[in-house]
């Protein structure tokens, strides 16, 4: 990410945050080092909006938040440098870098080439394609109105994984690992615009129509419906600002835990 014109924030001291585990989640290898870990913490710190463009922090606070030594936390820092995320301060710590708006243009045109190539390739009947997926998102996405979920953290995740299924049922293993790459770098957008429910409804109603075309193998209508999806959703993202980051910032604070 380079910077934006966004204005700098003042200094805020993240919440406090249970010690790194060594223990990997379900999925994930059993060989992560103390790095990957903390890595992985201050990567869901942003996506949780407890890190915010513009936040200031030392080794020193993290290292203690976190339960590590600094070592860890350098290391994971760097790593997070080089991804874009943060910025070394000369003599005065790092920071949260603002968000760059014409990367996430671009990975969000990225994601559209993936997932209507991927859909595509889901409705031609010469291929095969993990079918159990797709099942797996009709019992979330096909519901009755009253059945449907209003935790947007919730919603939040069953759409990054409706996405990410789609692209993984096609059975293009390097497809999925590209755009898995993708949504790992527009995380944090992508959870932004969940803290609407009209957006929440809509994307109710947007998967399952996708879904369904795609279910009557329909690869035309499926990946027409699945553009006007993302180019929505991408026109919300140009729409942030600043504000809503802090706001939804205020709101994990404040919800029931």
């Amino acid at each position: 990410m380079t910077a934006t014109n966004i204005p700098h924030v003042p200094t805020v001291r993240s919440r406090s945050a249970s010690p790194v585990s060594a223990v990997p989640a379900p999925g994930e290898t059993a060989f992560r080092t103390r790095a990957d870990e903390v890595y992985a913490q201050l990567k869901r710190d942003v996506a949780d909006f407890i890190l915010v463009p513009g936040d200031r922090f030392t080794e020193n606070e993290i290292s203690e938040r976190l339960g590590v030594s600094r070592t860890p936390v350098r290391q994971a820092l760097f790593r997070l440098q080089q991804e874009g995320f943060v910025e070394v301060l000369f003599r005065s710590g790092w920071r949260v870098l603002p968000f760059d708006f014409d990367q996430f243009e671009q990975l969000y045109d990225l994601r559209m080439v993936l997932e209507t190539t991927a859909v595509h390739r889901l409705c031609e009947a010469d291929r095969r394609v993990d079918r159990s997926l797709l099942e797996a998102l009709a019992d979330i996405w096909l519901v009755p109105a009253a059945q449907r979920s209003s935790d947007t953290a919730q919603v939040a995740q069953w759409d990054e994984a409706f996405h990410c299924s789609l692209v993984a049922a096609a059975g293009n293993a390097e497809m999925a690992r590209v755009h898995g790459d993708v949504t790992d770098r527009i995380r944090i957008i992508r959870r932004l615009d969940f803290t609407q429910q009209p957006r929440i409804d809509a994307t109710y109603d947007e998967h399952a129509k996708i879904l369904k075309a795609v279910r009557a193998n329909r690869g035309d209508q499926a990946a027409m419906l699945l553009r006007a999806h993302i180019e929505t959703s991408q026109a919300e993202v140009r729409k942030i600002t600043l504000h809503q980051v802090h706001l939804a910032r205020h709101a994990g604070k404040t919800a029931p835990r």
